[in-house]
């Protein structure tokens, strides 16, 4: 300084001595600037160290905050200025290993420890990140093999213990969670990594996927459009996207045309619809209801059972599916089955008026199938005139008369006696009638409680029956004409 006022002093023209001025003056500005833009790299290097410990100070609460990219970059101009920074590795060895960028953790690590050899933190702190950065590889190994319950295990009590910002982690941890259908804690963690980046593309994927998988397909939607438009390209969004539009169309062109009347459509787009992702069964659940429904409509009983336990499979509370259940074993003739089904939903909806009547209706036709079918006996069908009645009741008779069943004479009353009594029954007009409504047989037939007994006094029940056919039989005639003759004689 003292030489150069000592050029001021020398004499010198105005112009000049203001250049010079000037000159000095930009002089000293740029040395000032240098020493305030190097004070903290200096001061890292062993200048001062309480500015060093400013530098970590500021680095932890970047931590704190997780600003961990300006963490890294604070720590890593440090160590430029000074690469023999030590504990500026130990920081940032710390950070890389608790985001699970396992190999630069691990090599500033072993840059710190070559500093400072044997330092007992350094080495626990490796010995971790080792840890962490194996059961990662184990838990991907065992997701991808489908053991979904041990592989939380490796990411909960090892991975997010050692290295708990590690992005790569908690999205695999979702994962786990939507394949164990755990479905409300997906949520949960994919929210929490949304919070910390709302365009997280993949968190934004995973969180629509778990609300799909509720059925909550309006959010599900939100979320992959939310992605598609961060990037359009994205080919698991896209795909997640417009399968779910596909599996919406799908469902309501089905629905329409139930609706319709339209049941053997519907019967086929309800199919194709569960076709489209079997695992999302809170959806399928309904699928599987509404074919049902529509197959006891169209008095497909063997389907509509296997649909409505498929409903009842996915959530065995469901009442209508428990109802339709019913309906389909009264269609396939299961009466006490459809009884059990009916009966446990009345118990379940007891002011339920319609499920009390179809318990009514189970109930008699359980009590009808315990009775003898008179039209089945006599091969007839239920609107059989009484020509056709009387003509299957001759052929019958004649077929299992005892007289010409000698070798199987008890077969053949029993037999006979059963077609008697269907005969008695649908050849009056009055017991017919009694006997389509399911009431109770017990007094219809001459035979009283004890049914009728076409043996009985007076040769058939008390009256004389003679059968008289054009041709006669062979070995003449009826009333003993029968080898081993029983004198039965049946007049008409």
């Amino acid at each position: 300084m003292l030489s150069v006022m000592g050029l001021l002093l020398l004499p010198m023209d105005s112009v000049a001595c203001r250049g010079l001025l000037y000159a000095l003056f930009i002089l000293n500005f740029v040395l000032v600037c240098q020493l305030i833009l190097l004070q903290p790299l200096v001061s890292a290097s062993g200048g001062k160290s309480g500015n060093a410990a400013e530098l970590f100070d500021k680095v932890s609460e970047s931590i704190k905050v997780k600003h961990y990219t300006e963490a890294l970059d604070d720590l890593n101009a440090a160590i430029e200025a000074d690469p023999n920074l030590s504990e500026a590795y130990l920081f940032r060895a710390s950070v890389l290993r608790q985001l699970c960028r396992y190999e630069q953790s691990e090599g500033s690590y072993k840059k710190f420890l070559e500093l400072k050899p044997g330092h007992s933190t350094a080495e626990k702190e490796l010995s971790q990140l080792l840890q962490a950065k194996s059961a990662l590889e184990t838990a991907q190994s065992l997701f991808g093999s489908g053991n979904f319950i041990k592989s939380l295990e490796y990411i909960d009590k090892v991975v997010l213990v050692f290295s708990p910002a590690c992005i790569e982690a908690k999205l695999l941890k979702v994962k786990l969670l939507i394949a164990d259908k755990e479905y409300e804690n997906a949520i949960a963690e994919s929210g929490f990594l949304l919070k910390e980046d709302e365009n997280n593309l993949e968190a934004l994927l995973l969180r629509g996927r778990a609300y799909y998988y509720l059925a909550d397909h309006d959010v599900a939607t939100r979320h992959y459009q939310k992605g598609l438009r961060l990037d359009p390209e994205h080919s698991e969004l896209k795909k997640a996207y417009f399968g779910l539009k596909n599996l919406l169309k799908k469902t309501k062109s089905a629905e329409d045309n139930a609706n319709k009347g339209k049941l053997r459509v519907a019967v086929e787009e309800f199919k194709t619809a569960l076709a489209v992702d079997p695992d999302h069964l809170a959806h399928n659940v309904h699928l599987h209801l509404e074919l049902c429904k529509v197959l006891v409509k169209l008095g497909r009983g063997k389907d509509a059972l296997d649909s409505c336990n498929e409903a009842l499979k996915i959530n065995e509370e469901l009442l209508e599916a428990l109802v339709q259940r019913g309906e389909a074993k009264l269609l396939i003739e299961d009466w006490e089955g459809a009884v059990e089904d009916l009966k446990s939903a009345a118990q379940k909806s007891p002011q339920d008026m319609n499920i009390r009547e179809a318990v009514m209706r189970a109930e008699k036709a359980l009590k009808l199938s315990k009775r003898k079918d008179y039209y089945k006996i006599l091969g007839i069908s239920k609107t059989a005139s009484a020509p056709e009645i009387k003509r299957a009741y001759k052929k019958l008779a004649l077929q299992w008369h005892p007289d010409k069943n000698v070798e199987n004479r008890e077969e053949a009353e029993a037999k006979f006696r059963e077609i008697a009594a269907a005969y008695e029954v649908l050849s009056d007009e009055d017991k017919r009638t009694r006997y389509d409504r399911g009431e109770d047989l017990e007094d219809m037939t001459s035979g009283g409680g004890g049914g009728f007994n076409p043996f009985g006094a007076g040769g058939f029940g008390g009256q004389q029956y003679h059968f008289t056919f054009e041709g006669g039989f062979p070995g003449g005639g009826f009333g003993g004409g029968f080898p081993g003759g029983g004198g039965y004689e049946f007049h008409f």
